[in-house]
């Protein structure tokens, strides 16, 4: 496996709300952990929303006693839902907080992947790009209904609404997906400061377009950025055969 993660903050926000964390190694019972949240709130409110959730996160899923990845993910998802309200109580500063959140793992070739919110997990390759995640979003369940196509959701002025969120409700309901995987497949999991900037064709199209895991993230930052890097831009990139495929 090769991971490379980064973040920025983007050509018009002052502070990065964004959060991250990479673990190429076990976290309690998984064999592996990745996580993307995006913050949202008051100054500095969306920062310490990201941060806490992640952090807490990890914590929750290192001292997990379960044995299934969705189990121990939901569990946590559930869990620090719950203190992020918390937080948000006891500090009329941080009222109205909340982040989103993809999650992931990779055992053997399976992909176990977790979302609240619009931050996305795709799978790339030769063959093309899919998106696992499902956005929880005003206009994405538009789309879902049929009340409005595909096209017209790409500009649509209610796009960053988001319908779920940690911290918001005190019941959240996290999406889980598992996917087989497959030598070349390459993962991506990002903030929407990327893919509000980017087309997704243009994502796959840079991605193997590069010499490196580095060099992926750091063009897809650029190309954000270059198209208007309206908000914060985080991208975590995995490569779960990088090895076997040397061998090849």
């Amino acid at each position: 496996m090769k991971t490379f993660s980064m973040t920025h903050v983007g050509q018009r926000r002052e502070m990065n709300q964004d959060y991250m964390y990479t673990s190429e190694t076990a976290v309690g019972n998984l064999p592996n952990l990745f996580l993307v949240a995006d913050g949202m709130g008051g100054h500095a409110a969306g920062d310490y929303a990201s941060r806490f959730t992640v952090e807490k996160l990890v914590e929750l899923i290192s001292r997990s006693a379960q044995k299934e990845p969705v189990a121990v993910m939901k569990e946590a998802v559930a869990e620090v839902n719950r203190l992020l309200l918390a937080e948000a109580d006891a500090d009329a500063s941080k009222a109205g907080m909340g982040t989103t959140i993809v999650a992931a793992t990779v055992q053997g070739h399976s992909l176990i992947a977790a979302n609240v919110g619009d931050s996305r997990l795709y799978v790339i390759n030769s063959e093309g790009i899919t998106q696992i995640t499902r956005d929880h979003s005003l206009v994405e369940e538009m789309v879902r209904l049929g009340e409005m196509n595909k096209e017209d959701a790409k500009d649509h002025p209610d796009k960053n609404i988001i319908t779920r969120a940690i911290g918001v409700f005190p019941e959240v309901s996290a999406d889980f997906f598992e996917i087989g995987l497959n030598p070349g497949d390459i993962i991506l999991m990002c903030s929407d400061g990327l893919t509000n900037m980017i087309e997704d064709e243009e994502i796959r199209r840079i991605v193997l377009g590069q010499r490196d895991i580095v060099e992926k993230a750091e063009k897809l930052v650029e190309a954000a950025n270059r198209n208007g890097g309206k908000d914060n831009i985080t991208v975590v990139l995995i490569e779960p055969f990088s090895d076997e495929v040397k061998e090849c």
